[in-house]
């Protein structure tokens, strides 16, 4: 297992075809690998640092006994139960949600997820085919919508996308009370 100090990392899975899908983002405090561990068995999804992370490996003897030291087997369910309900907004917006909001729901999620010492914070840490397959959209989509959020100010005229207004950006994301 690892324990994510630093960094955003996405967690992605992938069919037959190779094609990969966003399951989660997950950023500091995040564990990584424990679904597997806990069951020991292999692991089910990749996780690709998204940015310049640390995380700190974990046996699963030493994960044990700080869990039983700590008395927080109730902890550790209360976090998996959390993080697992996290992928269910992901299917809901792949076939719910617009593509301007997908969009602006994702890139909501990576400011949030950002240490907040990182030099930049509001840049779009992908590129818009990373974008795309992580929503299951079109690349030129993903242009589309990026276009859209430029034109009225949310996102910053240069190449890699960065935020200019995050009100904004969330109000495309349908979503207001997210930690800054």
């Amino acid at each position: 297992m690892l324990a994510v100090g630093r960094g955003r990392i996405a967690v992605v899975a992938g069919d037959a075809n190779g094609t990969e899908l966003l399951i989660s983002l997950r950023g500091r405090g995040d564990l990584l690998g424990e679904l597997a561990m806990g069951r020991n068995t292999v692991r089910s999804a990749t996780a690709r640092a998204i940015d310049q992370c640390i995380a700190h490996h974990v046996t699963a003897e030493s994960f044990q006994a700080f869990l039983a030291e700590h008395a927080a087997d109730a902890v550790l369910k209360d976090y998996l139960v959390s993080k697992l309900s996290e992928t269910v907004p992901y299917h809901l917006h792949l076939v719910h949600f617009s593509p301007l909001r997908r969009v602006a729901r994702l890139f909501t999620e990576l400011v949030a997820l950002a240490d907040q010492d990182h030099p930049y914070r509001e840049r779009i840490p992908l590129t818009q085919e990373a974008i795309a397959g992580a929503l299951g959209l079109a690349r030129s989509t993903v242009a589309e919508q990026i276009a859209v959020l430029r034109r009225d100010g949310t996102l910053t005229p240069q190449s890699r996308p960065a935020i200019a207004d995050l009100d904004a950006l969330r109000r495309h994301a349908g979503v207001l009370n997210l930690p800054q």
